[in-house]
């Protein structure tokens, strides 16, 4: 798709993946492969520009992502990294915080531990907030780099078998990436979890939903990994189960170790959100399929484009090169 046939994000607040259209999310996945390959001609895309990230909850890879991006474009960044180093903890709400902050800086990034968070942040301030994680509801820039991964390994996000595997009744990342998958449509889902953690009715609704997508749900991982494109692995929390004893009992079940990743296919692709635990072995690190720590370049790559693209500050030689994509 050309870059003049999607609407600008400019000005836009980004709170799901459900405010943009999906012309808008490819091309900021086009946006993130093209600065990977011209990172000196985008370095000052947003000289002048100040984000900051407002920082409720502790966030390592997160927070150090969107400043790196923004720093990478040549902008600055102010912020806060948890509630007791900012006014919240005096009582002062996000709406007021959001109006004052709007003063100093173009650009906000904001991760909170409560659901709807963002939403009010956007309503409340006057320059685009970027949703970076709200309580259990919404990470939409894990999502983009999750889309950006699976296109660099297969050159497409569609007509793939996808598994997801582990807590997949509380995993925001796992709901977001199927839900954002089922509107791009044509992907088998492969639901891999124990029955204390399945997948919620909601989610299996919208891909119900989709006319071209399906879904099959599956206790065991090894009986499905040969067929899958992508394996998404999250972590199997303890405190999730009632019973320690079937904690116990299916913990193992869910390590990705060698043995298992050897059922795979050869062109597989492993994804994490991170942090992880235990459940990929370490020493499956060093091994082609592995795709999470790409993760993490992308997570950065994506926050760029949809930084710059908020900032309306045009990449230096993207039209052109999306205009002669278009030619050719």
């Amino acid at each position: 798709m050309s870059a003049h046939t999607t609407a600008p994000l400019v000005g836009k607040s980004v709170v799901t993946l459900d405010d943009l259209e999906i012309s808008q999310i490819q091309d900021l996945l086009g946006k993130a492969r093209y600065i990977d390959s011209h990172r000196k001609q985008v370095a000052h895309t947003c000289d002048g520009r100040v984000l900051a990230t407002l920082f409720y909850e502790p966030s390592t890879r997160t927070r150090l992502s969107f400043e790196t991006a923004m720093l990478r474009l040549g902008g600055q960044v102010i912020g806060f990294a948890g509630a007791n180093q900012s006014s919240a903890s005096k009582g002062e709400t996000i709406a007021d915080t959001m109006k004052t902050v709007s003063n100093y800086v173009d650009v906000v990034a904001m991760r909170h531990p409560k659901e709807g968070a963002a939403l009010v942040a956007s309503h409340a301030g006057s320059v685009p907030v970027i949703n970076a994680g709200d309580g259990g509801h919404m990470h939409p820039t894990q999502t983009l780099a999750d889309l950006a991964t699976i296109y660099s390994r297969f050159g497409r996000i569609t007509h793939l078998t996808v598994g997801l595997c582990g807590d997949l009744t509380f995993g925001r990342t796992v709901h977001s990436l199927i839900e954002t998958l089922c509107r791009f449509g044509n992907v088998n889902f492969v639901l891999i979890s124990p029955h204390e953690l399945k997948t919620p009715q909601y989610v299996l609704d919208r891909i119900n939903d989709s006319p071209t997508c399906s879904y099959i749900e599956v206790c065991d991982m090894t009986e499905v990994i040969g067929d899958l494109d992508v394996l998404y692995m999250t972590r199997v929390q303890q405190e999730r189960f009632f019973n320690e004893d079937d904690y116990l009992r299916l913990r193992d079940v869910y390590i990705l170790d060698q043995e298992k990743l050897d059922m795979g296919k050869e062109n597989l692709a492993v994804l994490h959100p991170l942090p992880r635990v235990n459940e990929i072995a370490f020493d499956i690190d060093n091994d082609p399929r592995a795709a999470y720590f790409e993760q993490v370049k992308n997570g950065m790559l994506v926050r760029m484009a949809l930084e710059s693209s908020v900032l309306g500050d045009e990449l230096p030689g993207y039209a052109e090169s999306r205009n002669e994509e278009v030619l050719a």
